[in-house]
């Protein structure tokens, strides 16, 4: 049987811990789990923990270490540079790029964004994606960036990627995202536009700082949609065997 699953931060971990807040009524008033219970608590930094419920409080849950493990990161890892709306469903979203493994998510403000973003948006996305990992289980919690400076702002952070992918519906002759591109050892930034699209002049910084065009296919997709699809194809193509990747280049 599974353990329920508590989110600590890593400056907290330690032998002997205590859950505070929405943690602590989760775990005594949601699921009533009493001293004496074992659960298990993540740090989203790799850490796994198997802990004892020592004293549990209506405000404050004190627990004991048994043990711990850590699981590394994935080789292939992606970030998602997902352009800030009103209009998305962000908590979808940072559920699911948890799942689907994603290594950073870089909130920015588009020219063709619809409203501001605001610093508050890292507060309410990190609470999306613990949900998420508690959910399926991932120790690792995405990078959360708040990028205010546009489109300029991605390619600074992106600097040091090993890939740089744009997927953009309004284009002809450029390949579909596949497995010979998504998935691939190292850091994939991927650049995902805002309701309103991107902004011509967007689109040249992103083209002339090594940004690859690739489709999506010919439907034209939310940006929430899109940027969920690019975690899925990338998740997807790091998984298969090296052999199966050898032979579809060769063919």
């Amino acid at each position: 049987m599974s353990l329920a699953l508590f989110y600590l931060p890593p400056d907290e971990w330690g032998h002997e811990v205590r859950l505070d807040g929405q943690e602590a009524r989760h775990l005594n008033q949601v699921l009533r789990i009493g001293p004496g219970s074992e659960v298990g608590l993540l740090d989203g930094q790799g850490r796994l923990g198997r802990f004892v419920v020592r004293k549990a409080g209506k405000k404050h849950v004190d627990l004991e270490r048994l043990d711990e493990k850590f699981l590394p990161q994935p080789e292939a890892r992606a970030v998602i540079a997902l352009a800030f709306s009103k209009a998305v469903r962000r908590g979808f979203f940072m559920e699911k790029a948890v799942e689907l493994g994603a290594s950073g998510i870089w909130l920015w403000q588009g020219d063709h964004s619809q409203g501001g973003l605001s610093a508050s948006a890292h507060e309410a996305c990190l609470g999306q994606l613990v949900a998420g990992a508690k959910q399926c289980g991932n120790p690792w919690l995405p990078e959360m960036k708040i990028l205010k400076g546009g489109v300029e702002d991605i390619v600074s952070h992106a600097a040091n990627a090993d890939y740089r992918i744009l997927p953009w519906e309004a284009q002809d002759n450029v390949p579909m995202l596949s497995q010979g591109t998504a998935g691939q050892p190292g850091l994939t930034v991927y650049v995902i536009g805002p309701e309103g699209g991107f902004s011509s002049r967007e689109l040249d910084i992103l083209k002339l700082s090594g940004f690859s065009a690739v489709s999506l296919g010919a439907r034209v997709l939310r940006c929430e949609t899109a940027a969920t699809l690019c975690l899925g194809i990338h998740w997807w193509a790091s998984q298969l065997p090296k052999a199966s990747l050898a032979g579809t280049e060769r063919s």
